[in-house]
């Protein structure tokens, strides 16, 4: 789970690989909490001290400059997160203590994926669902719809300026999606989310942002289509 190792990764640069018991011990409990395999929660074993060594013992096997050898057989996962974050080690400070925040947040429902269509952003599953959760607040959606058409007259996707009502008649009237602008590292439980921070996308788009990582911003969203 990309969550654990974001979170494994970020105390190995803030620990500088010295492998400290209470530092692990304490990243332990925060993994043992996470809403996943809560099955296993009550097994010593799981997500225990020596597993974050383990996985610290990868990240220095991949890390040309720590003073430690590491663990010969290196996961794939581990690879690909140490690829994109150990270069930017502030980047992932920033969404190692946004995961830590909003962990207490996501039931175990909210933390199994919902959408085959959605892949985790590089943040990991617990911001996803976050971000998710966001988007489908009904109170939300209904407001931002009800100022966009306010202010414009219509319902268009900002993405293609697609408007369901225009292209169906009565049966697309209202008929549209948000999309949660705001960086999952800055997310927050109990955060304000603005009408600002959303924006309208036809259910296409919206797919297109979140169908692959990295996710699109809404300006790399419009780029691809118009080099299309």
């Amino acid at each position: 789970m990309r969550d654990e190792l974001i979170l494994a990764l970020d105390l190995y640069f803030t620990d500088g690989g010295h492998y400290l018991s209470a530092s692990m011990n304490a990243l332990s409990g925060v993994l043992r909490v996470i809403p996943v395999e809560p099955e296993n929660a009550s097994d010593d074993g799981f997500r225990n001290e020596k597993s974050v060594m383990a996985k610290l013992s990868n990240f220095a096997a991949l890390d040309p400059e720590s003073p430690k050898p590491g663990r010969p057989n290196v996961g794939r996962l581990d690879r690909v997160v140490w690829e994109e974050f150990s270069g930017d080690p502030d980047r992932l400070h920033n969404i190692a203590r946004a995961i830590r925040t909003n962990i207490a947040t996501v039931e175990r429902q909210e933390a199994e994926p919902d959408d085959p269509e959605i892949v985790d952003a590089p943040e990991g599953r617990i911001l996803t669902r976050t971000h998710t959760h966001r988007e489908r607040n009904p109170k939300l959606r209904a407001a931002k719809k009800t100022r966009v058409r306010d202010e414009t007259g219509r319902l268009a996707c900002e993405g293609c300026d697609l408007d369901f009502e225009e292209r169906y008649g009565e049966r697309g009237k209202d008929f549209i999606e948000c999309h949660h602008l705001k960086p999952l590292s800055t997310l927050r439980p109990g955060q304000r989310t603005s009408l600002s921070d959303l924006a309208l996308l036809c259910s296409n788009c919206h797919r297109m942002v979140h169908v692959r990582r990295p996710w699109l911003t809404l300006e790399e969203l419009v780029e691809v289509q118009s080099a299309a």
